[in-house]
């Protein structure tokens, strides 16, 4: 179980503190919440009530260095199709985001960035749906990564790709 000053990724909102525990009255109803404030961003503050294990499904432990290679060595492995369907593709990468599977996650950011690759030759640019798609699956799976292994975005993408260059090797 989660208790005060754990830290840990909640849904897509990413890398977040647990400040406390609070009881609140709402809508005359009291509940015990986690608050919970992002690494990255301290203006926002998250309440999640203890008692909805859907909201409480979305909060992981980090992973550890050990766990974040591997994950970074199986990224070449991972297959990254791309769905044509605009509404199930939106559909499909929203749960993603949300529930936070990081091998799901590397797959939308493969699949949008060949995608994106394939418009660019053709003079197109993505949609802003997926843009935000791409952004909001970095932001959660970048910012777990750069939490534990303690870099900036710039030393985490040189970091990852030296790791997947000397698998390959």
């Amino acid at each position: 179980m989660f208790k005060v000053n754990d830290v840990v990724v909640y849904g897509a909102q990413g890398v977040c503190k647990i400040l406390d525990v609070e009881e609140k009255e709402f809508m005359g109803e009291k509940r015990e919440y986690f608050v919970l404030r992002p690494v990255d961003n301290q203006k926002s503050t998250y309440f999640v009530p203890m008692n909805n294990e859907n909201l409480l499904s979305k909060k992981r432990e980090l992973l550890s260095k050990e766990e974040i290679d591997e994950l970074i060595d199986s990224m070449p492995n991972q297959n990254a199709n791309w769905i044509t369907n605009d509404s199930e593709r939106k559909e499909k990468y929203k749960c993603i985001i949300s529930d936070g599977n990081r091998v799901e996650l590397i797959k939308i950011i493969k699949a949008i960035y060949f995608e994106k690759k394939r418009r660019e030759e053709n003079k197109k640019r993505l949609t802003s749906s997926d843009e935000r798609f791409l952004n909001d699956a970095e932001h959660v799976l970048h910012g777990e990564f750069q939490y534990v292994l303690g870099l900036d975005e710039a030393q985490l993408m040189e970091y990852i790709s030296e790791r997947i260059e000397k698998r390959g090797a």
